[in-house]
């Protein structure tokens, strides 16, 4: 990582997320000594049963460190692996912890990160740490989703796409099976990689400034970074009608407030989440002929309204958001309830997956773990920066 100052702007916008990559890659067969001090303790006995057991069938065993560190907290993924020969990688368990705060707390000294990894014991290489932009969090969410699924490196088996929509982007990953999504997607949205002899060609892209919290602020008409003057207000038909309040995004605090009654709110709202969204993303025919699977906020808000089970996940359609945010925008129209922008986010997410190419009868899997494991980037990044280790090393 080179020298750099990140500036409070930088974490806010989060137009960049700085990722601290730190991989322990440590490897050996079942007759060396077990590993101590990796896990949180309340793992550190399972795997011993397991290494003893299956020592026979010359199983390698090896553990894979993920920091992710963002602006606002570090989160720590501890992964176990065992691999025979020539095989895909099995993953045995996962320790995961966070903590506060994040690199924003260090904003001008952020450098620091690399020295303390390369000053540990374990096995760190000069790119342990990087800054992950967009697509790279897409490919890495990919793998981790369809390595979880049972679809990575499965003949004849059909891959899932990844949707994601965060804070302040969102992304959309999937491996085509058509030529003419790979002849005519646009510059920058296709990503190919290697991993376990397999080469990948995706199309991955991450639209800045369209998380759902940039949204937001789009949509109400302010800009990114720009302050209101005083006794400036943004006002829209996407707020319940009288309603003021202060709302803060990128430490930025706008004073907000609904336009008076008029034509119907969820009409009024999706006009202009519509114009907002005119040719800002692109519609790749394929997407609706795959399953996929939608994380972050889309989560969030389906749970908000029943729509999924808040701890299990669970499926929904594109029409499922669109009938949700009607019904929640007609209530709007009298009360701004709990939560004044559920609206305009329901809008918003049911406008965007339309726009990116999804018919209202497209179904989506939403889940926050499947079978025990957190379904984010960092598994998949772990993976990847193993294998480029194996390749390395053979």
């Amino acid at each position: 990582m080179e020298a750099m100052k990140i500036s409070k702007r930088f974490y806010a916008f989060g137009i960049l997320a700085c990722i601290a990559i730190y991989v322990a890659y440590i490897k050996w067969h079942m007759d060396s000594k077990p590993m101590s001090g990796v896990t949180d303790g309340t793992t550190e006995n399972k795997g011993d049963k397991l290494d003893h057991q299956t020592s026979a069938a010359d199983l390698s065993v090896f553990y894979g460190i993920m920091f992710d560190a963002g602006s606002t907290g570090t989160r720590i993924h501890i992964f176990k692996f065992t691999q025979k020969s020539k095989e895909t990688p099995k993953l045995t368990h996962e320790t995961f912890k966070a903590l506060k705060p994040g690199l924003s707390a260090y904003a001008d000294d952020v450098d620091k990160v690399k020295e303390i990894f390369q000053a540990s014991p374990f096995f760190v290489r000069d790119d342990c740490v990087s800054i992950m932009n967009g697509t790279d969090e897409g490919v890495s969410a990919w793998i981790t989703i369809n390595f979880l699924t049972g679809n990575l490196n499965v003949p004849r088996k059909r891959s899932v796409g990844m949707l994601d929509l965060g804070g302040g982007s969102t992304q959309i990953t999937f491996l085509p099976s058509s030529k003419t999504t790979l002849q005519t997607s646009p510059a920058g949205h296709l990503a190919a990689f290697q991993m376990f002899n397999n080469t990948y060609k995706l199309y991955s892209y991450s639209y800045l400034g369209l998380g759902l919290m940039s949204a937001r602020l789009a949509i109400l008409g302010g800009v990114e970074g720009k302050p209101l003057k005083e006794g400036e207000e943004l006002i829209s038909s996407c707020l319940s009608p009288g309603f003021k309040t202060e709302w803060e995004h990128a430490e930025i605090v706008y004073r907000v407030k609904g336009q008076k009654a008029g034509e119907p709110l969820y009409e009024s709202c999706s006009n202009k989440v519509a114009k907002m969204l005119y040719k800002k993303v692109y519609k790749a025919e394929e997407v609706k002929d795959l399953d996929f699977y939608a994380f972050s906020y889309y989560y969030d808000c389906a749970a908000e309204v029943s729509l999924i089970d808040k701890e299990k996940g669970g499926s929904l359609t594109v029409s499922d958001f669109e009938t949700a945010a009607k019904y929640v925008c007609k209530t709007m129209e009298v009360s701004p309830g709990d939560n004044p922008f559920l609206c305009m986010d329901l809008t918003y997410i049911s406008v965007l997956l339309q726009e990116l190419g999804f018919p209202k009868s497209q179904v989506f899997k939403l889940a926050r773990k499947i079978d025990d494991i957190e379904t984010s980037w960092a598994l998949g990044a772990t993976f990847h920066y193993i294998d480029s280790l194996n390749r390395l090393q053979y």
